[in-house]
C-alpha cells in the first residue's frame, strides 16, 4: 500500500519523477548509496519524529545526524523518534522506506539545509527497495516544506581524536594543581 501511495502522490504532482526499484534492499543509507552508486550524503533520510503532540518529518542528508542543541534552538522542545508501528501508523511507510510522499496523514515536512549541497538526492519512496531522484528544491515544493538548519554535518561532529585532545587538554589544565596537591601531601608536618 505504502508504494501504491507514493506513486499516486506522484503521479497527481510530479508525473514526471520515476519510483525506482531495486532488487536489493535499500533500508539503509549505506545500502541506498551503494545500490544506487551515490555518496551516503546524497541519500535524503527522512526522520519521523514527535515534536511535543505532534508527529513531524525531517528530510535531512544521510551522512548527518540530528543535531540536539539545534533542534531545541529551532523549535523549542526536544524531538523524540517514533518507534516502528508509530511510523507505519503515522507515514503508512515502513521503516527504511520513508519519505514525505503519499502520506495518510497531514504531517508538517521540514527539510534541512544539507540537502542543499547536492543538485539531486535520492530519498525513499515508500518501500525498503524504493527512492526517487529529486532535486532538494523540488522536494521542499512539492511537500511544502520549512527550510532549517538543524542538522550536523560529518565535519562538526567532534571526532574521537578531537575528544581525546580535549581530554588531554583538560588534564593539562588540571596537572598542576594535582602535582601541588601530592607534593603537599608528601611533605612532612
Amino acid at each position: 500500500m505504502s508504494l501504491q501511495s507514493v506513486q499516486a502522490f506522484l503521479d497527481q504532482h510530479a508525473p514526471d519523477i520515476t519510483i525506482l526499484q531495486t532488487p536489493e534492499p535499500t533500508a539503509t543509507v549505506l545500502d541506498a548509496a551503494r545500490v544506487h552508486g551515490v555518496a551516503p550524503a546524497q541519500i535524503a533520510k527522512t526522520l519521523s519524529l514527535w515534536l511535543k503532540d505532534e508527529v513531524i518529518l525531517l528530510v535531512m542528508g544521510g551522512d548527518c545526524r540530528l543535531d540536539n542543541r539545534r533542534f531545541k534552538e529551532h523549535f523549542g522542545s526536544k524531538g523524540k523518534m517514533l518507534n516502528a508501528e508509530e511510523v507505519v501508523h503515522w507515514t503508512s511507510h515502513p521503516v527504511g522506506g520513508v519519505c514525505p510522499f503519499g502520506l495518510p496523514h497531514t504531517l508538517r515536512v521540514f527539510a534541512d539545509v544539507s540537502l542543499r549541497r547536492f543538485e539531486v538526492v535520492l530519498p525513499a519512496a515508500g518501500a525498503v527497495n524504493a527512492a526517487v531522484r529529486i532535486s532538494p528544491e523540488h522536494l521542499a515544493l512539492l511537500t511544502k516544506a520549512e527550510w532549517v538548519d538543524v542538522a550536523q554535518l560529518p565535519e562538526e561532529a567532534p571526532s574521537l581524536k578531537q575528544l581525546l585532545l580535549s581530554d588531554q587538554a583538560r588534564f593539562d589544565l588540571i596537572a598542576p594543581v594535582l602535582r601541588e596537591t601530592k607534593r603537599r601531601k608528601a611533605e612532612p608536618l
